[in-house]
């Protein structure tokens, strides 16, 4: 199978396990990224079932609407049901890196906010340690070179994402050459750094359930703490 294929095989068995959950109240939290795309695609055939959507971007948030699914402010609700999203790299404890799609920061809001996180993923994003893929960082423009400075102390090559400005228009520095295993620590560490908006760990809020598509079939793993 090709990496397409699994992931739209992945997004169907999201939307099959999320059907049986959806009521005329439901609101749910829509990730960004290639997989969440085939996710997006397919929700059009459910979106008689649930009230409406939140979406962790506007690139999410205008391919929901060209489909007529309603999408509303975070704002707007008092909570969400669920949120599916898919991952960059993903370990055993479903902590996860994301944001190669500069969408980190309302990712990690929509998350916090959702009873549960479904994370759609193929084989290839399953991991032993985190930090193969390049940790996100979205920072405020005028502090890149010191945060810059700051994440080089940890040992790592950080590279400015030229060209790349968020929906909350902030910059990215992507981290490489780290082997991270104490997610949740570093998580809060690099978040200390004046100037830093969010990184791209999510380990204090990981995924409840996974969702990983491989040519076997789809692999359902589940957080150590649900």
């Amino acid at each position: 199978m090709t990496q397409d294929e699994l992931k739209q095989t992945v997004a169907q068995a999201a939307l099959d396990y999320i059907a049986p959950k959806l009521t005329p109240t439901s609101i749910l939290g829509i990730g960004t990224g290639s997989t969440a795309n085939f996710f997006i695609d397919g929700l059009a055939a459910y979106k008689q079932h649930f009230a409406a959507t939140v979406a962790s971007s506007e690139a999410s948030a205008q391919r929901l609407a060209s489909l007529g699914i309603k999408v509303l402010d975070l704002n707007e609700v008092e909570g969400l049901s669920l949120y599916v999203d898919g991952a960059d790299e993903c370990n055993a404890a479903l902590e996860m890196i994301k944001g190669g799609g500069a969408a980190l920061t309302r990712e990690k809001i929509v998350a916090a906010t959702a009873d549960e996180f479904i994370c759609i993923a193929d084989e290839s994003k399953m991991v032993t340690t985190l930090g193969h893929f390049p940790l996100p960082v979205e920072v405020i423009p005028m502090a890149r070179a010191y945060v810059t400075r700051e994440l080089e102390k940890l040992g790592a090559t950080v590279v400015y994402r030229q060209g790349v400005i968020t929906d909350n228009n902030a910059v990215i520095l992507d981290v490489h050459g780290l082997s991270i295993t104490e997610a949740k620590a570093l998580e809060a560490q690099i978040n200390q750094i004046a100037g830093v908006i969010t990184n791209g760990l999510f380990a204090a809020r990981p995924a409840n359930i996974l969702l990983l598509g491989t040519p076997a079939g789809v692999k359902t793993l589940y957080a150590k703490n649900t």
